[in-house]
């Protein structure tokens, strides 16, 4: 009788990320497409100079607080899952396999579809290929990047390293443009005067804004020197984009004058322009078109994370959760990401609308899981009294209470948006289908 062989070593994410090379990937997915979009949302939104830097400082304050909620919950339960593995253990894998499911299926790979045809309208201004252009120019994008990441992680991380470096150079540029055009600060208002009522849609943009700290937890496994470091990559990337964010709505601002930055069609364009001519106007849409390759790199990177966790849990799925320990990639899982995302590439070339729409009236279901991941927090802490935590969140239960009021509060702007373009229906469509798909699963299953 022969003995029995060892079973072979199942290969998991190890710590091989620097703490920049994190914060460079968390500032690309928090820094989308539409960056220079914004300053004018949120002043718009507000109505006045006041408001709008209200809504800014107020935005920027929630996402520091939901920052350290993530980081008691990353540091205390580091995996590669991030949200998904906090959900799986507050309430139990059918409820996080909806979160994934509106993840995997439309949230990011429905992002990665759009951003890349954002850069193909870029491209094809460049070297037209006729009418399919842009669409040809985004599948390019996404199997390109696909292959990057697949080629490992120190290869994708050393890509993100230089588009989010060049990405914040050009906003810092943008900004120093915008100052030196100012003819002096606009007036501000009389000290002690009454502030006006933060109006709801100028923080729900400001929010919107500073979204996407949270990929961080889909880092933590991954992060060298210990847990720790994830409340650096937090809190780092967030404060990064806010001190940017906050030189170029000064700028803007300074540049244009309130109206001017609220009513403008291309508030970073007549910023610069008349500083920069032609050459500020490129230097926009050059900088749009790297915002979105930075965007896309970085949610396939965290997307594939979720795709992994989801295949450790569903047996039928196991494939997801292979984990290449030479080149630190879930290998399976970054294929679906982007044959998902071609997949919706090719949608949106005939129905760009279609996608747009569905990606847009889905945000209920995020902010919903958002904020069951904040309350998350209360519940492992009952769950498990005696975890290690290397970081606990200050102000406990204050913040955290916070954290979950912020989350309700863009559920409930994103619901009132999605009613009134009467479009519920595609919140309500993604969960029904990811019902039939747990459904199914259950039955493979046999339970």
């Amino acid at each position: 009788m022969t003995a029995d062989k060892p079973a072979p070593l199942i290969a998991t994410p190890r710590p091989t990320l620097s703490v920049f090379a994190a914060i460079m990937i968390v500032t690309g997915a928090i820094v989308g497409g539409g960056l220079l979009t914004w300053p004018s949302l949120v002043a718009q939104s507000a109505g006045s100079v006041d408001g709008m830097f209200s809504a800014w400082a107020l935005g920027a304050l929630l996402a520091f607080i939901g920052a350290l909620c993530y980081a008691e919950l990353a540091t205390a339960f580091p995996h590669a899952g991030g949200d998904y593995h906090f959900l799986t253990r507050a309430y139990g894998k059918d409820v996080s396999f909806f979160f994934a499911w509106a993840r995997v299926l439309v949230i990011t790979t429905g992002s990665i579809a759009l951003l890349s045809l954002v850069l193909g309208d870029y491209l094809a201004q460049w070297l037209p290929l006729g009418s399919h252009g842009p669409s040809l120019y985004a599948a390019a994008v996404v199997a390109i990047l696909t292959a990057v990441n697949m080629a490992g992680l120190r290869e994708s991380a050393r890509t993100q390293n230089i588009l989010s470096s060049l990405l914040i150079l050009g906003l810092l540029l943008v900004a120093a443009a915008s100052f030196a055009a100012m003819r002096g600060l606009p007036s501000l208002p009389a000290a002690g005067s009454a502030m006006p009522p933060l109006m709801g849609g100028a923080l729900l943009f400001a929010l919107l804004a500073l979204s996407g700290w949270n990929e961080a937890a889909y880092l933590c496994a991954e992060v060298k020197g210990g847990g720790r470091s994830i409340v650096r990559v937090l809190l780092g990337s967030l404060g990064l984009v806010v001190a940017v964010y906050g030189l170029l709505v000064v700028g803007l601002w300074g540049a244009l004058g309130f109206d001017g930055l609220a009513h403008g069609s291309a508030a970073a364009i007549d910023a610069i322009k008349p500083l920069l001519g032609q050459t500020g106007e490129a230097l926009v849409g050059a900088l749009v078109a790297l915002a979105a390759l930075t965007s896309i790199n970085a949610m396939m990177l965290v997307a594939a994370r979720t795709q992994y966790a989801l295949g450790h849990d569903w047996p039928i799925l196991r494939f997801l959760g292979r984990w290449n320990a030479q080149r630190a990639v879930p290998m399976a899982a970054m294929a679906v990401v982007g044959l998902l995302s071609l997949g919706l590439v090719g949608l949106a070339s005939k129905h760009r609308s279609s996608l747009q729409w569905l990606v847009d009236f889905t945000a209920p279901v995020f902010w919903f899981f958002l904020m069951l991941t904040g309350i998350a927090l209360f519940v492992l802490r009952m769950r498990y009294p005696h975890a290690t935590r290397p970081f606990k969140v200050p102000l406990y239960p204050v913040l955290p209470l916070v954290f979950i009021g912020s989350s309700a509060f863009l559920l409930y702007r994103s619901l009132l948006f999605a009613l009134s373009h009467q479009a519920i229906q595609a919140s309500v469509a993604v969960v029904v289908a990811g019902f039939v798909a747990w459904a199914l699963l259950r039955l493979a299953r046999g339970s």
